[in-house]
């Protein structure tokens, strides 16, 4: 190899070195619609590069869950201290806990870190319906939110994360908002996406500042995936520095650009 080329492939690979890393924690999609996959291509759009912590491995088509087997907690963890040693991580992206165990063993690793800015995806349910969180672990989810600096629900997460029954107005929507960020997030993004309207409308909620909103046209398109895109790419920003309500609106016009796509 020439003495140009040596250069270049050692320019290339000090670039890649540089270049921010989003941890992601999240399960498996073995349709590749949502989860991991979606992470990947998502955060690869924005230049960033992604290292995992696999929390489950799900058998999935785009019509339905057949099957999912978690990780064993101490994994997981085990996963995200490799990953936060081996690269210089700049946020962390978090979907599928599957269990009430890797909750806490994500929890634990986050207190390590507190200076990494986090966004939380509360993954519940797939788009196609499966269950993606045992019983009995929605509540101790809420556990993650004080470490957290994103929790992106959409309507109906929203309503199980406030213990309440469904939003039916703005002012119960807030209401529930609010009740997450009592219960310790820092911010939240509720998601439009299940409402009715002209506008897809997402609303940050924090505590010290006034409700922000996001608008984007309604599509009549539909795909899955788009909960891990849109917090994905709030970490992209994130990780390059952005600030929150950027990195929202940056995210938000990407996601509508995917589905403009499809």
């Amino acid at each position: 190899m020439s003495g140009s080329n040596t250069r270049r492939v050692f320019d290339e690979h000090s670039k890649m070195n540089h270049m921010p890393h989003v941890l992601v924690v999240a399960g498996s999609d073995s349709s590749g619609g949502a989860g991991i996959v979606r992470d990947i291509e998502t955060l690869a759009a924005f230049g960033v590069k992604a290292s995992v912590a696999i929390t489950a491995v799900t058998v999935q088509t785009h019509h339905g869950v057949e099957h999912v087997d978690t990780m064993a907690p101490d994994r997981v963890a085990q996963q995200m201290r490799a990953a936060l040693s081996a690269n210089p991580v700049a946020a962390i992206k978090i979907g599928m806990l599957a269990t009430a165990g890797t909750i806490a063993a994500v929890a634990a690793v986050l207190a390590d870190y507190p200076d990494i800015p986090v966004v939380l995806d509360p993954v519940l349910v797939s788009t196609s319906g499966g269950t993606l969180l045992t019983p009995g672990a929605t509540a101790a989810s809420r556990d993650l939110f004080p470490a957290c600096t994103l929790v992106t629900p959409n309507l109906p997460e929203l309503s199980v994360l406030a213990a309440s029954a469904a939003a039916t107005s703005p002012d119960s929507v807030t209401d529930q908002a609010r009740s997450l960020l009592t219960a310790g997030a820092r911010a939240v993004l509720v998601k439009g996406g299940h409402a009715d309207g002209v506008e897809a409308i997402d609303i940050l909620f924090r505590a010290d500042y006034a409700d922000q909103s996001f608008a984007s046209p309604r599509l009549a398109a539909t795909m899955r995936g788009t909960g891990c895109m849109l917090a994905s790419a709030v970490a992209a920003h994130l990780a390059f520095g952005g600030s929150l309500p950027a990195a929202i609106a940056e995210a938000k016009a990407f996601v509508h650009g995917k589905l403009h796509e499809t």
